[in-house]
């Protein structure tokens, strides 16, 4: 495998590794983002703006929007992807006595494959919420070590298991913490972790995350595996996209979303107003009149990133025989006639040539006609800002499990193609025919 395709992969990897959950994934495309001279404001307080310049901003420390405008901006190209993933979450009272051990009551964030999460060593991270005066801060946390396991029950006591289990999340899925009476609480160690008095904790958004490293494998090193490929695969190829993109004629936005696994209904999440908040706020900043923007719509492109199911290696009926997209085969472009993506034939047009211009090979995805597939962002998003629109993936294997694959060709891809996509304007000759610049 060349190297360029192994080291984009591997900054993928350890960026992985230092995200177990979505506020480290969150804090970290921050700093990659000031590394790069973009400056951290707020929707609380007005700020200094300049033309050209790089801006980011976060709503409720999981969501995230970086923007550029020029001074008299021809349309707007937006990438929109998401920043969480399935796994537990611990509830508000959590540690429970089994016996002579101590688990940690969780329930379930988004379409997890149970079975996957059991028989591997996890731990916490997330964030807490401090009392300082009559302040109220909240602090990321991560409990950096093995610290959990969920231990199945042995096939001695449950014969039939590999004949097929459902897992009961209440009372399958506790993670064994502590044993005895005399054990350091989580809240213990989660207070030394952030520097803070175990008694000015005040609340807490605390999920498991699996601690089996990522790594690159297979006779050539064509594939990676790794927890959360789905979607910090995407939300860090469009973050890096957007830091290294050159200023074009247009508004360049990307943003990351909380929530999407769990259906984007929240003050965070794709259906909030955070995306148009912000669009308000550069439209201010730049003067940008309400008619002006009506007209610039039409010349605003938006590409929905989230993963997609990449052909299975043992069970090809699963997938539509013509639209399987494979591991290392470049940018998966998703297809719904239900539209639960947003690709039309001609945002897929578009979206090929911005490709073509990247060097980056395309494929397509759709589901079989007899399954239901699931939805992402773009439908959401564009229901209330009416941007042409395509939906687009790194093809991936074992989505929704806490260690899933990729190809390792496909890192590289998705990063180019995002790359030249902030650095192209689409013009709108009339509705239906448009011109790439």
């Amino acid at each position: 495998m060349e190297k360029c395709y192994i080291e984009e992969t591997e900054e993928l990897l350890s960026f992985i590794k230092g995200s177990p959950v979505k506020y480290q994934a969150t804090e970290h495309l921050c700093k990659m983002l000031e590394k790069c001279g973009a400056v951290k404001v707020s929707e609380a307080h007005d700020f200094e703006f300049e033309y050209g310049k790089a801006y980011f901003l976060t709503r409720s420390m999981t969501s995230l929007i970086a923007f550029r405008a020029p001074k008299e901006p021809k349309g707007m190209m937006i990438v929109a992807s998401h920043i969480d993933s399935p796994g537990f979450k611990l509830k508000p009272s959590f540690e429970k006595k089994s016996g002579d051990y101590i688990t940690l009551d969780v329930e379930k964030y988004g379409g997890t494959i149970n079975s996957a999460w059991l028989d591997r060593p996890l731990s916490v991270a997330g964030r807490i919420s401090v009392r300082e005066q009559n302040k109220i801060i909240s602090k990321n946390v991560m409990i950096d070590r093995d610290l959990l396991v969920i231990p199945n029950v042995c096939i001695h006591f449950n014969r039939s298991i590999n004949e097929g289990y459902k897992y009961n999340p209440q009372s399958d899925l506790s993670p064994l913490f502590a044993q005895g009476t005399s054990y350091s609480s989580l809240m213990k160690l989660l207070a030394a972790e952030a520097g803070v008095n175990e008694n000015d904790i005040v609340s807490h958004d605390l999920y498991l995350y699996d601690r089996t490293p990522g790594c690159i494998w297979g006779s050539d090193n064509q594939f990676f595996s790794s927890g959360r490929i789905d979607n910090l695969s995407c939300a860090y190829s469009s973050f890096k996209a957007f830091a290294f993109a050159k200023p074009s004629e247009c508004i360049q936005i990307c943003v990351a979303f909380d929530n999407e696994e769990t259906g984007s209904m929240s003050r965070q999440g794709a259906a909030s107003t955070f995306l148009s908040d912000v669009i308000n706020i550069i439209c201010d900043k730049c003067n940008i009149s309400a008619s002006d923007f009506r007209k610039m719509l039409f010349s605003s492109f938006m590409l929905s990133a989230d993963n997609a199911h990449a052909l299975h290696p043992s069970h090809p009926e699963y997938h539509d025989p013509l639209n399987a997209p494979c591991l290392n085969g470049g940018v998966v472009i998703k297809f719904n006639a239900a539209q639960k993506y947003t690709t039309d034939s001609v945002s897929e047009s578009l979206t090929k040539e911005i490709c073509k211009r990247a060097n980056v090979p395309t494929q397509s995805f759709a589901n079989r006609s007899d399954v239901a597939g699931g939805s992402t962002l773009g439908n959401i998003l564009t229901s209330t800002l009416p941007v042409l629109s395509a939906d687009i993936g790194m093809p991936q294997l074992a989505m929704h499990s806490p260690y899933e694959s990729a190809g390792v060709k496909d890192t590289k891809y998705i990063v180019d193609c995002l790359r030249q996509f902030f650095m192209t304007r689409i013009g709108c000759l009339c509705d239906g025919s448009y011109e790439i610049l």
